[in-house]
């Protein structure tokens, strides 16, 4: 079991972040920054906390454990008048700030963007919402879900003859996790290095999800006309499907390079197909991919999946079989590379993570906290930003903190 080590800051050391915001992509945003050092103070509502918290299966939120281990937490109230002094006070003493509140109501609060850099002129300020800062539908509610229909997303997922499919996990908010991550070291660069000032980045979850379909606007233009959910299979390439095995197995197959479907062809007995001007080139095949589809699957549906695998890596085919999570932590790759690892956890003794992406070879991400309890670190941090052990407790007493 891997053990947490605050010793091993990492290397945004000393970079100091305060998280106001709730649920996936604020955290995912600052879980980049917390896994590499940063230290990242998560200001929860006191009494409920992030709602993440309360995303429990078997008793335990898996999704607070992951999304916010390397963080400490501060409780407030923000229903009283003196929290947004307190927040004042913190974003003073730090380097970024990200919140993902109703655009406007941070400025309701007297901690908008003007406010903040007079008391920080270098502070980054992250700002997520659902269709950003600006535009008539900046009041409509950030969730992921509506954005994952609203971009394109959902339209060109799943099979023609069934409706439009939503993601099954929080794919929006985890994209514009991580280019919000991307973007706040831009930022912070041109601080630090640069010598610039703080500045605000209007991150929103449409358009990060958007930008990932790629020249869909571009070829809707030269094309015309609006693609069809394809399922499985691709509207650039053939063959490439999900096929079953003789054994109720599965496997992912992508041919899409011309020499890849050449190799599929030879090893499934049918070399005609390679000179047939019905399937010769990959334009040809993509015309009548359903045909290449079903010749694949019903010799792959004759077969084991290891069979299948067998066959094809010994003729050096991209393909792969399905895993679900019970294959994912068995797997001997993910073994050896510790992809997946157990770390300390004070409700369940240990508990799987996954490890830090991207590895870097002299200044890996680190392992230096559990996800904090609801205000763990309150009055830590207040005493940090120089609040007397008297004044924290008369914030406690008044229901500030």
């Amino acid at each position: 079991m891997t053990e947490f080590d605050l010793k091993n800051n990492g290397p945004l050391d000393g970079v100091r972040v305060l998280d106001l915001t709730r649920l996936i992509a604020g955290n995912m945003l600052s879980l980049q920054l917390a896994d590499f050092g940063a230290d990242v103070i998560k200001i929860e509502p006191a009494g409920k906390g992030d709602p993440l918290r309360a995303w429990t299966e078997g008793g335990h939120s898996a999704f607070w454990k992951v999304y916010c281990r390397n963080k400490r937490s501060v409780s407030l109230n923000f229903r009283n008048s003196g929290a947004a002094e307190i927040v004042l006070k913190l974003a003073e003493q730090s380097d970024i700030l990200i919140e993902n509140f109703r655009p406007g109501r941070m400025e309701d609060m007297g901690l908008g963007p003007d406010i903040l850099h007079s008391r920080n002129p270098k502070l980054v300020i992250v700002r997520v919402s659902g269709f950003g800062q600006t535009g008539p539908y900046r009041e409509r509610p950030g969730f992921g879900t509506l954005v994952e229909a609203m971009s394109g997303f959902a339209s060109r997922n799943g099979f023609p003859d069934r409706p439009p499919l939503l993601p099954p996990l929080a794919l929006a908010d985890m994209i514009a996790g991580l280019q919000g991550a991307y973007a706040t070291m831009v930022a912070l660069r041109e601080v630090e290095v640069k010598g610039g000032k703080g500045q605000v980045i209007d991150l929103s979850l449409f358009e990060p999800i958007l930008s990932t379909l790629g020249p869909e606007a571009l070829t809707y233009k030269i094309a015309g006309g609006v693609k069809a959910r394809s399922g499985n299979r691709s509207n650039t390439s053939a063959p490439r499907d999900v096929y079953e095995t003789l054994d109720g197995k599965y496997v992912a197959l992508s041919a899409s390079i011309q020499v890849m479907a050449e190799r599929v062809f030879r090893v499934i007995g049918r070399e005609d197909m390679i000179d047939d001007p019905r399937y010769r080139t990959n334009a040809d095949r993509v015309k009548c991919r359903d045909d290449v589809n079903d010749i694949v699957a019903a010799w792959i549906s004759e077969r084991s999946r290891d069979d299948v695998l067998g066959a094809f890596q010994e003729a050096g085919i991209t393909a792969s079989p399905v895993y679900d999570v019970r294959d994912v932590v068995a797997d001997p790759h993910v073994e050896a590379r510790e992809i997946i690892i157990d770390l300390p956890d004070p409700d369940l003794g240990s508990a799987p993570h996954h490890n830090i992406p991207p590895r870097l070879s002299e200044t890996p991400g680190t392992f230096r906290r559990p996800a904090p309890d609801l205000g763990e670190h309150t009055d830590e941090l207040l005493t940090e930003a120089g609040y007397a052990g008297s004044e924290i407790s008369q914030m406690r007493n008044e229901g500030l903190i």
